[in-house]
């Protein structure tokens, strides 16, 4: 048995982060699939809460569930059972009308694959989601894909069409086609899945640039290097996420292992001054205390 304690301040509130305005939260998500081979459950009971102005990378293996969390949040997908929440929207309950015009002011959404359309350069990739949301006069949507397209380091490109420039290019082009309606979220799908390492590292200067503006960040990686450099790393295995802190304390076990574990986790809170540990008790349970 696992005891994670969590120490009171004195005026009652636990120092955890729970008492944060949290912009994304997830209850009790669940996602079901049904094919001729029988039923696969892609999420089991997803719980997550994240905070405005987080940086938060979601990591797993392959068909661990991590597009498909995000696609609960963007609205891509709805959820079997369970509440998703994303800046005081009940995303699960829009329909696709609802869906369509909440995605196009409340997030940003940047691929693997840029998505870029072909037949557009990127300044007129950019200015599409402004046109399509009606936000700006058409005079400043000009003027705001300038500026975006000079955030990513991409004005001497702007006028070019998405073949004509590299793949680093093309996603500074998806994330500045991204904040094209300022959105106050921005979600990533392996958004460096594609490129090169060197890349990659520029590719997150950016996102660390967007989260010290205020912006939320979430993105999917595969690279656990990466995702370290984000505020906080969610492990999902299997559909599940993996206790943080169990995640963080026992770095070497296998992400089975750290599930199985978080399974035994048992929270416990204590009032400042309380007694926690006593010799010669409890010697069968390993007990993590989260720093107050």
């Amino acid at each position: 048995m696992i005891n994670l304690p969590f120490i009171k301040s004195n005026n009652g509130s636990v120092k955890d982060g729970s008492t944060q305005q949290s912009i994304i939260e997830l209850r009790d998500v669940q996602k079901s699939y049904t094919s001729a081979a029988g039923e696969f459950r892609a999420l089991r009971g997803i719980n997550l809460q994240i905070n405005a102005g987080e940086f938060v990378s979601i990591i797993g293996k392959s068909g661990s569930g991590k597009s498909t969390l995000l696609n609960m949040v963007t609205g891509i997908d709805r959820p079997t059972a369970g509440e998703v929440l994303v800046n005081g929207t009940a995303v699960h309950k829009l329909d696709e009308n609802q869906l369509a015009g909440w995605r196009g002011g409340s997030m940003g959404i940047i691929f693997q694959f840029f998505q870029l359309l072909p037949a557009l350069s990127l300044m007129q990739n950019v200015i599409l989601p402004m046109d399509l949301a009606g936000i700006y006069k058409p005079r400043e949507r000009r003027e705001r894909a300038e500026h975006l397209l000079e955030i990513v380091d991409l004005a001497d490109q702007m006028h070019k069409l998405p073949s004509m420039v590299s793949g680093g290019q093309q996603q500074r082009a998806a994330m500045a086609r991204a904040l094209a309606n300022d959105p106050p979220i921005i979600i990533a799908d392996e958004p460096t899945g594609n490129l090169d390492s060197k890349t990659a590292a520029t590719v997150f200067n950016l996102f660390n640039n967007l989260v010290e503006q205020g912006k939320t960040i979430v993105i999917v990686t595969h690279d656990s290097s990466l995702a370290r450099r984000a505020h906080r790393t969610a492990l999902i295995t299997d559909g599940e996420i993996v206790n943080e802190y169990v995640a963080k304390a026992l770095p070497t076990l296998t992400h089975e292992q750290l599930l199985a574990a978080t399974h035994k986790v048992m929270p416990r809170q204590y009032e400042p001054g309380a007694m926690i540990l006593t010799e010669g008790k409890d010697n069968d349970k390993f007990t993590l205390c989260q720093k107050a």
